[in-house]
């Protein structure tokens, strides 16, 4: 049973916001607004200053400029040694040939003695012959192959090639280079006893005796003589390797004789 003093709830005044304006407003459980501007996410106006943080760039280009300091200084100090090395006549032994795929050392101009270039080139000559004189005869042999004459030359042609190559360099180019170098009887005697084996191998492909497949793995003068009754064209090509295999004979018997020369002159 509501009481006499309780208020009407109902009564215009206390519904009617306008009716007394003298009243002071009533009391709302809402919070007011805050006056302060909004942040990240409620104003898109809103200006935000985020701060950098330049700590770890500053840390990182001080471990960059130390790294890079520490190659240098270890550059300086690889081209000190190497200096030394080279004053203290050391050879050094890199590969730089040929210049698109080294795999050996040669350096004439640096290493080898004036007076004694022109023959280590005329040496080099003579190994790169060889080199040429394999090379075409696989590809004679190849010819032949595909003419009829079998397989099986084709195969001890390629043998001989990839046994020619490391070997021919290994066993008398390489002695005589570190002879002239150093001037050492060793490497000089193991270049005349394998040099006399490479001049009888190229005369024995010269003349392409019939004791192998009747000789026609090797594009000597014989081979191609049995080849001419059969094509032509490989009759010419056997007898263009021929050609080379005797041009690098006799230039073989030029280099024997000119590094016995320079080896007894040295030894006087």
């Amino acid at each position: 049973m509501p009481r006499r003093d309780d208020p009407n709830p109902f009564d215009e005044e206390n519904v009617n916001p306008f009716s007394n304006a003298a009243a002071p407003p009533a009391k709302s459980r809402l919070s007011p607004l805050s006056s302060e501007p909004f942040g990240f996410g409620r104003n898109h106006d809103a200006t935000v200053d985020i701060p950098l943080d330049t700590t770890n760039d500053s840390k990182k280009k001080k471990e960059l400029a130390a790294w890079e300091a520490e190659l240098k200084r270890k550059e300086q100090e690889i081209k000190r040694r190497e200096e030394a090395l080279s004053r203290a006549g050391v050879p050094r032994n890199d590969k730089n040939w040929p210049p698109f795929f080294p795999i050996i050392h040669h350096d004439i101009a640096n290493e080898i003695p004036a007076h004694a270039q022109r023959l280590q080139y005329v040496a080099f000559a003579s190994w790169l012959g060889i080199v040429l004189c394999l090379s075409y005869n696989v590809l004679a042999v190849t010819v032949a192959w595909i003419k009829g004459e079998g397989v099986k030359i084709w195969f001890l042609a390629i043998i001989y090639a990839l046994l020619g190559y490391p070997l021919s360099y290994v066993l008398w180019y390489r002695p005589l280079y570190r002879g002239v170098r150093t001037d050492s009887a060793l490497n000089f005697g193991w270049f005349f006893m394998w040099y006399l084996v490479h001049i009888g191998f190229c005369i024995v492909a010269a003349i392409a005796p019939p004791i192998v497949f009747h000789g026609k793995s090797f594009t000597g003068i014989l081979s191609a003589v049995d080849l001419f009754s059969s094509s032509v064209l490989l009759g010419i090509f056997y007898l263009v390797g021929f050609g080379l295999f005797c041009l690098e004979v006799l230039l073989s018997l030029w280099v024997i004789q000119k590094v016995y020369m320079y080896f007894r002159g040295s030894k006087n």
